[in-house]
């Protein structure tokens, strides 16, 4: 059965439209950014679809009881076929606790998909055959069931490399406010 596609274009109200905010937490759309809130509560569930379709799509691809985190760093270490340090998965992953991803390593070597080779003080992680073969099929269910779903036009394309732009640049503007929260 093929997927209906449906365009990414959002519509946005007109300023002053008399349009009540979809947000979480009405109090915090109060203030100077309702757009904020509701920016915000977007993310709170399009992160928690986001988490239910990866832990679904590897479930499917074969391996039960993972969670999302498990299935990022999964992908991270088969990324680029290079050995990684927990350090560098919980960096590039933004995952401030390291006992999160040592948890997932731990998790993942047992289940057989990762390999782990100790040098010096360093354990460096890299996928075997199985951790590859289950990216592969975690990557096959994504095209036919996700990315089947898209236009694949530019236009799409570009609205999509733009909201990846903007995450990463609100990424720096709450990591700053986190930092500066800790300080009060």
């Amino acid at each position: 059965m093929p997927i209906e596609k449906k365009s990414m274009k959002a519509t946005f109200a007109q300023p002053g439209s008399g349009k009540v905010p979809i947000v979480s937490s009405l109090h915090l759309a109060s203030g100077r950014s309702k757009e904020l809130s509701e920016f915000e509560f977007g993310m709170i569930i399009a992160s928690n679809a986001f988490n239910r379709w990866m832990v679904r799509c590897i479930s499917a691809a074969g391996m039960k009881d993972m969670t999302a985190t498990d299935v990022l760093v999964l992908h991270h270490i088969n990324h680029r076929a290079r050995e990684k340090k927990l350090a560098d998965i919980a960096f590039i992953l933004n995952i401030e606790d390291t006992h999160v991803v040592n948890y997932s390593l731990k998790k993942l070597h047992s289940l057989g998909l990762v390999n782990t080779e100790r040098r010096g003080k360093e354990v460096l992680y890299s996928t075997n055959e199985a951790g590859q073969e289950i990216c592969k099929r975690y990557y096959d269910i994504r095209e036919q069931l996700l990315v089947s779903g898209l236009t694949g036009d530019e236009a799409e394309s570009f609205e999509l490399e733009e909201l990846a732009r903007f995450l990463r640049i609100l990424s720096g503007l709450y990591e700053q406010a986190a930092r500066s929260a800790t300080s009060m």
